[in-house]
């Protein structure tokens, strides 16, 4: 069970997963030694899974954001999962959901052109229904 110390341990982290332990403790009213041995306990009891970085897409040249609600053509979904496998340069996360679609993507793309191109390979396995993101 978290206590409120964990959680502000979490929300602190998430916030910089690069700040120092000894920092983080200051933070959260503890010696840097214990905010690492509750950081490490955290990590051992899997509830932190992994640190990860907020890259900005715009300078990295993916400037079209894209959802994408998947409608398989068929109950076997192997040949879209394979063209998936292909395509993950553009995949920012790939849900299998349930409700109305089979699967949400979260794409990034360079240009309309390349999205365009992935949408027509893409129509080969499945039906689509595309959401592009104006702004955060």
């Amino acid at each position: 069970m978290l206590d409120s110390t964990d959680l502000r341990i979490l929300d602190e982290l998430s916030k910089n997963s690069r700040i120092t332990m000894k920092e983080l403790g200051e933070k959260v009213h503890l010696t840097g030694q214990a905010a690492s041995s509750r950081v490490a306990r955290l990590e051992d009891n899997g509830v932190i899974e992994s640190y990860t970085i907020n890259a900005n897409h715009l300078i990295l040249g993916s400037n079209v954001h894209a959802f994408i609600n998947i409608y398989t053509k068929s109950p076997y979904h192997e040949p879209f999962l394979s063209f998936m496998k292909t395509q993950q340069q553009y995949i920012v996360n790939n849900f299998k959901i349930s409700g109305d679609s089979c699967y949400l993507l979260e794409c990034r793309f360079p240009s309309n052109e390349v999205l365009d191109q992935f949408l027509v390979d893409l129509n080969k396995h499945a039906n689509y229904k595309l959401s592009i993101v104006i702004s955060k």
